[in-house]
């Protein structure tokens, strides 16, 4: 009979592979982060001063874009992306279900209508001939997702923006630091969002931004995140009658990120070749190991993107295992390994079952949610961590694998 998920034991005589659990993500903070932040705390500005301004210059040339705009958190990037994309009342927009919500929600945020498209069964990103098969009157823009930090299909996806007339949004929470034929991710798509939460590759706790190298998109992007007011004359409407004068000209938002969050990210930027070279060295570790062992699959990567991973998918053979992805991850936590799941499907949740989405959208992304688990991967996890965890995922797949 087989065991409930949470009966199983560690392997092994019940020895788990180390004493002391290791998460599946986690922030790497130092003392030049600390002092980042307490000559802030000091200064005269905790919000709207010259910290913005430096860390959207510094954006720039991180990503290679001629503009960016720092926002609150990676949702607020999405939302002002879009309503600077003008997406409103019945416009369609195409994105992946294997993201976090806001992905998605982002859309009906702005009163669109979300559409699904099915992913690559090799990268797990969105495939552009599912997205060209998705694209009707109604459809105003595609949202890529640089799913685990892997870029998408930039090249495609441009090509059928353009065939269309169609903006570009790309989805890059996961993907700061990586290169796509050449270019950083960034610098490419109409618009790109970026997420600075404390497990992403750089962070200021939370925060986001976008960034565009088209001038238009940039102003209306800054004046969604700034509750539509603006104190550029070139922009007003009427005669400024004093130097205090500001006017408001769109229903925005407040989504600013504060002096303290931009300080901690500048910081976090100057650790970002670091950050990467370690990702990249434990993803490196984590393929060769698990490339090796039949009961599991690894994320393809394809040749254009050079790639700063956010997440470690590990992909369950389900034929060559004797227990499902449920029972496998809790082996891992009897193990002491902590990993997770990213993502559920969008559209399998409750609300948007009421908003008449289905499963069966997207059988592949479907299959996949069905077969993953995420890994520990960060930047201060060491060598034996790193060892733990493929010591771990191999016992497993050796006592529950089938012959």
């Amino acid at each position: 009979m087989k065991k409930e998920a949470n009966e199983i034991p560690a392997i092994a005589g019940g020895t788990p592979v180390r004493e002391k659990k290791i998460f599946y993500g986690h922030q790497y903070l130092d003392e030049a982060d600390y002092r980042a932040v307490l000559d802030v705390l000091k200064s005269e500005s905790l919000t709207c001063g010259p910290k913005i301004g430096e860390l959207e210059e510094k954006l720039c040339r991180v990503t290679g874009a001629k503009y960016a705009v720092s926002v609150s958190n990676g949702t607020a990037a999405l939302h002002v992306a879009c309503l600077a994309a003008g997406i409103g009342p019945g416009d369609e927009v195409i994105t992946s279900p294997i993201t976090f919500a806001a992905s998605a929600n982002c859309v009906l945020y702005c009163q669109g209508r979300p559409v699904f498209a099915d992913i690559d069964d090799r990268t797990y990103n969105i495939d552009p001939e599912s997205v060209r098969s998705r694209i009707t009157e109604k459809t105003k823009a595609v949202i890529g997702v640089d799913y685990t930090g892997q870029s998408v299909n930039l090249k495609e996806l441009r090509k059928i923006c353009e065939e269309h007339h169609l903006t570009l949004i790309t989805d890059s929470a996961h993907s700061m630091g990586t290169i796509y034929d050449g270019k950083p991710t960034g610098s490419i798509a109409d618009m790109t969002t970026f997420s600075f939460h404390p497990v992403k590759t750089v962070t200021c706790g939370e925060g986001g931004a976008v960034t565009t190298n088209d001038e238009r998109l940039y102003q209306r992007l800054l004046l969604f995140s700034r509750h539509g007011i603006t104190r550029d004359r070139s922009l007003m409407e009427n005669e400024p009658d004093g130097p205090w004068y500001y006017e408001q000209l769109e229903l925005g938002y407040n989504y600013r990120l504060t002096e303290i969050q931009a300080a901690l990210l500048i910081s976090q930027l100057d650790k970002l070749d670091r950050f990467a070279a370690r990702r990249k060295e434990i993803v490196r570790r984590y393929n060769e190991a698990f490339s090796r062992i039949p009961q599991v699959r690894v994320q393809e990567e394809v040749e254009e993107s050079d790639t700063v991973r956010h997440l470690y998918i590990l992909r369950l053979v389900p034929k060559r295992l004797k227990i499902d992805r449920r029972e496998f991850f809790a082996a891992l936590e009897a193990e002491n390994i902590c990993c997770n799941v990213h993502y559920i499907p969008t559209y399998y949740f409750p609300y948007y079952r009421k908003l008449g989405y289905q499963k069966g959208l997207c059988p592949r992304a479907e299959k996949l949610y069905d077969e993953m688990l995420t890994l520990p991967l960060y930047y201060g996890m060491s060598d034996g961590d790193v060892e733990d965890v493929i010591r771990a995922v191999r016992r497993i797949a050796a006592y529950y694998g089938k012959d």
